[in-house]
């Protein structure tokens, strides 16, 4: 069996028609969800891209993998999926976006070309890249933001798109006049893209995927992974004709917040609020004029899926591939007086993720919901278990969803933990934290939602049952003590697990336990007669003589 490991860039999980959006309708989604398990309460490992994708890529939370914010790098001997999978028997290929940063003196200092095999793999979470592009070409006064070559641009210039850099003057930008529209100011989200539509990213990476299938189907490279990782419908919010005036403000559902949450916020929050981005997404003709694009995005993409799906039937793929669909994050939308993800509220934390399995063992769950609490770190054992490999507890802090794919109701987490690290921020400067204080935990259960805040601030907490919009911040009051204890209980469980021993196992652990007796090592003994003659017998014998 092949795995195919769909990854959409910044997509809400309410805003698919399975979820629920009243405006929006994705029946392709919808569609992959009717032949699958669709888990409803899917949480990532924290809200900002290399981050949390790290966390995909390693099945391990931010504290242990290292990465806990966007440009930390990934270091070196970190175990990966393709780490995970080769082992296992199965290849393990990127298309599309990683947001990974390679620790470059790492591999200088072990003597590690970049170039190559171990090299590539260490530069590329593992993968083996088939196309790798993040897809963020910007570029300012201090050059561009990414150094990296640009597959994608390579295409459009290959298509008859002038410049160095089309990404930003024709994929993510509209036209006023003779002038360039740029995405990046969210006025002109509501422009279409100056771009033919089969030209923008997502049909872009929709093709190359097919393209690596093909290729590996005739090489006979079975089984294989193959991450398709799309970059949208992450910023700049902008898309090509006919997306661009699908929606409009009239399908904008009303910002979920309370001028009350703005009353003696959380320091963290307020400044979240309080910011550029969420002074810019707290204005309603800032949400008027892109959310109908974000949603012509989320539009495009189940279109893409519609062909990608279609394509896999056709090639009798969809009968012998698992497809797991998910995001890496959500984003505000103005929700919380906030846009962007940097906080732990649902429309950020929490993820779509539909996994479908076309073996007979999962028959009997298809089209059905899961909603336990799981977390994007379980992503990783489910796809080793799938290729028949080994499971690595020792290393993987998840645990495959594979028996919940079969209908078994295996013992499960009561919660999950997401990590927020923004040191990097100006907002660490502004509340007068050092780096290692500017960092947030969440633990999230059935019903409530808690924040801890290193630095002497306090905590957050929010009743999903009561408050499933997680306007009432609890922990304001007090009243709540006890679920607040609780808690921190399970934080303190979960801060002293162990997450660095990666090198042993538990099972090869116990096969050595006791064993040193029989290479020599007689600790504690009085007298040879206390031991079993074997053990001593290298000990038991007369003094030899010098030769000389």
């Amino acid at each position: 069996m092949n795995i195919l490991y769909i990854m959409f860039d910044q997509l809400r999980f309410d805003y698919l028609s399975c979820a629920g959006h009243p405006h929006l309708q994705t029946p392709h989604i919808d569609g992959l969800a009717k032949r699958g398990v669709r888990f409803t309460r899917a949480y990532v490992q924290s809200p900002t891209c290399g981050s949390s994708r790290m966390s995909s890529y390693t099945g391990r939370y931010p504290s242990s993998h290292g990465v806990q914010f966007n440009g930390y790098p990934l270091r070196v001997g970190e175990w990966t999926m393709g780490d995970h999978l080769r082992k296992a028997g199965m290849s393990c290929h990127l298309i599309g976006k990683t947001h990974m940063v390679a620790d470059a003196e790492g591999l200088q200092r072990l003597g590690l070309a970049p170039d190559s095999l171990i090299g590539v793999r260490q530069t590329e979470c593992g993968f083996d890249p088939f196309v790798r592009d993040d897809g963020l070409w910007a570029e300012g006064p201090d050059g561009f933001y990414d150094d990296k070559r640009s597959p994608y641009n390579e295409y459009l210039k290959s298509k008859g798109y002038p410049g160095e850099n089309p990404w930003s003057d024709f994929a993510n930008a509209g036209t006023e006049g003779q002038d360039v529209a740029s995405g990046w100011f969210m006025v002109n989200a509501d422009k279409p893209a100056n771009i033919a539509e089969e030209d923008s990213e997502t049909p872009w990476l929709t093709r190359e995927a097919m393209r690596f299938i093909e290729i590996a189907e005739q090489n006979g490279d079975q089984p294989w992974c193959a991450h398709l990782s799309y970059i949208k419908p992450h910023w700049p919010y902008i898309v090509p004709a006919p997306y661009h005036d699908m929606y409009d403000a009239e399908h904008v559902l009303p910002a979920v917040r309370s001028a009350a949450e703005r009353q003696d916020a959380h320091p963290v929050f307020e400044g979240m609020m309080n910011n550029q981005i969420g002074q810019a997404f707290s204005r309603d003709e800032v949400r008027q004029k892109v959310i109908p694009a974000y949603m012509g995005l989320i539009k495009q993409a189940d279109d893409q899926m519609g062909h990608l799906f279609a394509w896999l039937e056709a090639t009798g793929r969809m009968q012998d591939t698992m497809i797991v669909l998910t995001s890496d994050h959500g984003d505000y939308l103005g929700d919380h007086w906030m846009g962007e993800k940097n906080l732990f509220h649902e429309p950020s934390i929490k993820v779509p993720l539909i996994i479908y399995d076309p073996r007979g063992e999962a028959d009997a769950t298809r089209g059905t919901t899961c909603d336990k609490v799981v977390e994007a770190i379980d992503l990783l054992p489910t796809f080793l278990e799938a290729a028949g490999g080994e499971a690595a507890p020792h290393i993987l802090e998840g645990r495959s969803l594979m028996p919940w794919l079969r209908g078994e109701m295996p013992e499960w987490r009561d919660c999950a933990v997401a990590e927020f690290d923004y040191a990097t921020l100006p907002l660490c400067e502004k509340l007068g934290l050092s780096p290692k204080d500017a960092r947030l935990f969440m633990v999230v259960d059935k019903r409530w939602k808690f924040m801890h805040a290193e630095g002497g601030l306090r905590p957050m907490l929010f009743d999903l049952q009561e408050d499933p919009d997680e306007l009432v911040d609890l922990a304001k009051s007090g009243a709540h003590q006890e679920v607040i204890d609780l808690m921190y209980d399970r934080l303190l469980e979960w801060g002293l697990r162990m997450s660095q021993r990666i090198t042993l196992s538990d099972t090869q652990i116990a096969t050595r336990r006791g064993k040193s007796a029989r290479k020599g090592i007689l600790l504690g003994v009085y007298e040879p007669s206390e031991v079993d003659d074997t053990l001593t017998e290298a000990y038991r014998r007369p003094i030899p003589k010098p030769t000389s």
